[in-house]
């Protein structure tokens, strides 16, 4: 096991190259003078020139890169153009942030998915079938800024029992949680039911029913332990979703993540900051990927077995 987790680590150093390589062009060849983000407005021409020699602008762009690769491997992911603070310390200081909003979403969605994915399982082809799957198309198709924008009106604006951003205790991440939870929750309730579906019709549930197990056993212990690696799957993929892409969110809520420091960083053309953020993003989702390939050898011995046969 601890050889396939070794080989798992390796393998993420040419994901990570490509990214960091793909990011840091992108970035350096948007057009602009970061010289224009740094120097003070009445700044001389012989100011900008050292500036441009301190940071190494007048290298070629593949020096440049391979001189930021090698920061990299140390630790140093560069410095702030607007703020002048270290890349990879600004990233963990809103990372946790980030990590709360996620974990909270996937909650949310797990919470009202699972069930809701067995329930219509259990009646197929029935009316509480299709409400179900209404819900599953409407998550999908709502937009997250949209339904922000409503729940911030009805529980801040007209209730006025919760708060309408910012990051101020519990309260605080439970409209954010349920904007991101409920679009998660769409995809995360159809693959329920579709993995569910595909156990319930096996031999085994025909023969535990038919020995008089009780049906809540038949479907839980028997059903959805079985259904679970799908499930697992679909609901990590929404974890990573969440630790990257809750932008919108982060944004319409002000919620202090890393989404929102990515946005803001591009609005005042931070290269460092965005090319270093995004990167780490690159390294978080790799390690989540693992830790999710280590949950199914948990649920399922077989994979387990895989593993060890592939270390």
């Amino acid at each position: 096991m601890i050889k396939y987790i070794l080989k798992r680590i390796l393998l993420m150093i040419p994901a990570i190259l490509a990214t960091s390589f793909i990011i840091f062009f992108a970035m350096n060849m948007t057009g602009g003078d970061p010289v224009d983000t740094i120097a003070p407005e009445n700044a001389t021409e012989e100011q900008r020139d050292q500036i441009r020699e301190e940071l190494g602008l007048n290298d070629p762009l593949i020096v440049r890169y391979f001189k930021y690769l090698k920061g990299m491997v140390t630790g140093d992911m560069g410095e702030s153009y607007v703020t002048h603070k270290d890349v990879f310390k600004t990233f963990m200081k809103h990372l946790p942030a980030t990590l709360q909003l996620a974990t909270a979403a996937v909650f949310v969605a797990t919470l009202v998915a699972v069930p809701l994915g067995i329930y219509t399982a259990i009646h197929q082809n029935t009316w509480k079938d299709t409400t179900g799957m209404v819900f599953a198309l409407f998550g999908v198709s709502m937009p997250n800024f949209w339904l922000g924008l409503m729940l911030i009106i009805i529980f801040s604006l007209n209730l006025g029992i919760l708060p309408p951003g910012g990051k101020r205790g519990f309260v605080s991440i439970i409209l954010p949680a349920i904007t991101v939870g409920l679009g998660f929750a769409a995809l995360i309730t159809r693959t329920t039911r579709s993995a569910m579906l595909d156990v319930i019709r096996q031999d085994y549930i025909t023969t535990a029913r038919a020995k008089g197990v009780r049906e809540k056993k038949v479907i839980f212990k028997h059903g959805l332990n079985n259904a679970l690696i799908p499930i697992i799957t679909v609901v990590g993929m929404q974890l990573s979703n969440a630790l990257t892409g809750s932008v919108l969110a982060e944004t319409v809520f002000s919620w202090p993540g890393v989404g929102r420091l990515i946005v803001d960083s591009i609005a005042k053309r931070d290269t460092p900051m965005v090319t270093g953020s995004i990167i780490l993003c690159c390294v978080l989702m790799c390690v989540v990927n693992l830790l999710i390939d280590l949950v199914y050898a948990f649920f399922d011995p077989r994979i387990k077995a895989q593993y060890m046969r592939k270390g």
